[in-house]
């Protein structure tokens, strides 16, 4: 009988050992884009084979990041990227979550690489299916561009303040991201990148813990059209 409870007892450690494991960050960064400063470079871009995207931000990527800087990646091998498992979200992918890298392509290679390096970091609450719907969503819920427009910043090829673009988002969304930039072509600072902290449940957002260590930007940043 003392047996069989101690063996009760230990697959019930192991089991609770076994889901803290599986949760090895603390929150994700949601990383939307701006295809204009992404294609603004010497570096140039490719529009996917299914067209121009919209000019509005696309998802790059929704990360599994740890409190102190670090995070996780390409957690389990034998979770391989299956397109068949997101067939009703392919239109959206499409157009919220394109790719800009050359040569032109249909995205696939992209959105496996990001559910391979990142998503299958946070199996203990996504699937596939679950981990691009609740980037869509969560990108959808912030309506960025928007936001900006309505604090006077604007895709224009005008320079802004780095105050400027932080405090339009933050009066638009209830969140301020960090701000990533680039370089285009002259070497003038971009806008190009916007780290948005959601949750370890992943559904919602919160107050980033730590910088991502992203390119800084000027005070005068472009807001190039696309």
């Amino acid at each position: 009988m003392a047996a069989r409870l101690s063996l009760a007892i230990l697959l019930v450690v192991l089991a609770v050992a076994g889901r803290a494991a599986a949760q090895d960050y603390d929150f994700f960064y949601l990383v939307l884009q701006w295809p204009g400063s992404y294609c603004d470079t010497k570096q140039s871009c490719c529009y996917p084979k299914s067209g121009k995207p919209a000019a509005d931000f696309g998802i790059h990527g929704l990360w599994p990041n740890r409190d102190d800087g670090s995070y996780p990646q390409n957690c389990d091998p034998d979770a391989a990227f299956n397109p068949s498992k997101v067939s009703d979200l392919l239109s959206s992918l499409r157009a919220k979550w394109p790719t800009l890298a050359c040569p032109t392509n249909d995205g696939l290679r992209f959105w496996g690489h990001e559910w391979e390096k990142h998503g299958t970091c946070a199996e203990n609450i996504f699937d596939e299916h679950s981990y691009f719907q609740t980037a869509i969503s969560l990108r959808d819920q912030l309506r960025v561009l928007d936001a900006l427009a309505a604090g006077g910043v604007n895709p224009d090829g005008g320079y802004y303040t780095l105050s400027q673009i932080k405090n339009a988002i933050r009066q638009g969304t209830g969140v301020e991201p960090f701000v990533e930039c680039n370089r285009d072509e002259s070497g003038n600072s971009q806008l190009y990148q916007l780290y948005f902290c959601v949750n370890a449940s992943g559904d919602g957002f919160m107050q980033c813990p730590v910088s991502p260590g992203a390119r800084a930007c000027g005070n005068r940043i472009e807001f190039p059209a696309f």
